[in-house]
């Protein structure tokens, strides 16, 4: 296969090297004491560790093995089809699923490591376990239900083998989440909107049977039809309504205070959907929603959001309308809803109080030429960067720190990807490399992320991968320590339960450690809740 010659890099003409940034994040205002009260101290990026030069493998040709605590991997999912898919892609139909590549951190260049060797159709969403080397990926359709695949990642080598594998229970499966615990993956099916808690197997970590179902549409028909409908990568008015007429759930994320709110972005509805989640049940139940913009408006489609790592700020970026919505996560009111003894509450207070509404793109580019794709906050906590699809950017925003409303947005700039459509990115451990998929071009790239400034830095450094859809950010742990931590973190849980005691929640993935959380409008309306 053409797209199975090792990848190396084109290099940019005017190519600088990439140095490390010497420069330090500007001195902000002081966090408010009640903030502070309730979000813990950010955690200090790790420093990314040393790579060695690779040795040879009998099972790697591409362009040599990951010695064993190597450091930074990434893998990259790819589409095989494209005739079940919501959308219409672009670039070059694959034959392998998944690459692993490595990242050398002096300089941003990377090596393809590993491509799978067993068939997987359409992966577009990974998570990397927090304590053991597992992946776990799922497939997109909007023709068959999704899978949710679980693979064990070898340090030494980068290659993926592939433990098992189970049904998703929906169609277009496309977001996944671990509770704090690793008890349960929260997962969310875009085509039919349904969201499923699906236990993992304790000794092994898979992902084992689904434990309920969420149907926000109560098991109507969808009025969109599988082998017949609009191409979602449109952003006109007709592809529009017709992208709002049936619920879409886009994400979910638990909140990272309590771990017992779990937000849904509802790009159909243009709310983001409010639920008590029970890890012990393994359930949801619904409890109000929030819209995702500014009221009155129509055409938002919330896609995916994002906790502050230290502020209660939650930041939504909505598809459709091309902005992220800043909101305020309110406490007291998740503390209250988590106090009721009511099994679901429609009219439930919002969590979420709207505080800005910023454009992701220049105010003269048409807004029906571009839908965002990702949003993340970095580790930092100074800046929140979102893709436009279209536009072909990324753009950075930093957070201020400034009183009365820490938290709020301000433009830095905009960054073109140096490719077509960029419909994922994600950093490094260190949060100073940040790779974008561009899908319809058929490659990936990397940038270099300067802290003190905010500015994305065009390294030169591009990869072939066809159809590239996610990138997941896979440092890989010492198995050793993974299970004294995993055991740790277990009797923590138990103590913690035997206390009456609440689950700070974690939004595990996404390579920069944030949470995430979003907001969904009135009006949501009737939703069933299933026990399996």
């Amino acid at each position: 296969s053409s797209h199975l010659r090792p990848a190396g890099p084109r290099q940019h003409p005017a190519r600088r090297r990439a140095h490390a940034s010497s420069g330090t994040p500007p001195a902000d205002a002081a966090m408010p004491s009640n903030v502070a009260a309730f979000f813990p101290a950010p955690v200090a990026a790790k420093e990314p560790r040393q790579l060695r030069e690779p040795v040879p493998s009998a099972e790697l040709t591409l362009q040599g093995a990951v010695s064993p605590g190597a450091g930074q991997l990434f893998v990259v999912s790819c589409y095989t089809r494209f005739d079940n898919l919501a959308h219409g892609p672009r670039g070059t139909q694959a034959s392998r699923g998944l690459y692993t590549f490595r990242l050398d951190s002096s300089d941003g260049q990377m090596v393809l490591v590993s491509v799978t060797k067993e068939p997987i159709m359409n992966p577009a969403f990974s998570r990397f376990h927090p304590r053991r080397n597992l992946l776990y990926t799922c497939t997109e359709s909007v023709a068959e239900p999704g899978q949710i695949d679980t693979w064990r990642v070898d340090p030494a080598t980068g290659r993926l083998s592939k433990l098992g594998s189970q049904s998703a229970g929906g169609t277009s499966t496309c977001y996944l989440t671990l509770d704090k615990g690793c008890e349960n993956m929260l997962v969310v099916n875009y085509w039919d909107a349904t969201i499923g808690i699906f236990g993992l197997k304790a000794d092994e970590g898979i992902v084992a049977g689904p434990r309920s179902m969420f149907d926000p549409n109560m098991g109507r028909a969808m009025r969109a039809k599988h082998d017949a409908h609009v191409n979602h990568s449109h952003n006109d008015s007709s592809a529009q309504a017709e992208r709002q007429a049936d619920p879409h759930s886009h994400a979910v994320i638990l909140d990272p205070h309590f771990g017992r709110i779990a937000f849904v972005p509802d790009l159909g509805m243009d709310i983001i959907r409010q639920f008590r989640y029970d890890a012990q049940d393994g359930c949801l139940r619904a409890m109000g929603s929030v819209k995702s913009g500014p009221a009155g408006r129509t055409a938002l489609g919330p896609r995916y959001i994002e906790f502050h790592p230290t502020l209660p700020m939650a930041y939504v970026v909505n598809e459709l309308a091309s902005e992220v919505s800043v909101f305020e996560f309110d406490l007291q009111a998740a503390q209250a809803v988590i106090d009721s003894k009511v099994e679901s509450l429609d009219g439930a207070p919002p969590m979420l109080r709207l505080l800005q509404t910023i454009r992701t793109i220049p105010d003269a580019f048409p807004g029906k030429l571009n839908t965002c794709g990702r949003i993340t906050v970095h580790s930092s906590g100074q800046y929140v960067l979102a893709s436009n699809r279209g536009h072909d950017s990324i753009a950075v925003f930093r957070v201020s720190m400034a009183l009365p409303k820490p938290g709020l947005l301000s433009v830095v700039g905009t960054q073109h990807t140096r490719g077509a459509t960029p419909r994922h990115f994600t950093f490094d451990v260190s949060g100073q490399w940040l790779i974008t998929a561009n899908q319809d071009s058929d490659h990936i790239a990397v940038f270099r992320f300067n802290v003190a400034t905010g500015r994305l830095e065009w390294t030169g450094n591009e990869y072939h991968v066809p159809s590239p859809n996610f990138v997941c950010s896979v440092m890989p742990h010492a198995e050793a320590a993974a299970r004294t931590d995993e055991a740790e973190a277990s009797m923590a849980l138990t103590l913690q339960r035997a206390r009456g005691e609440g689950l700070g929640g974690v939004h595990v993935g996404g390579g920069h450690g944030g949470f995430a959380l979003s907001a969904s409008g009135p009006g949501a309306g009737p939703q069933l809740q299933s026990r399996l």
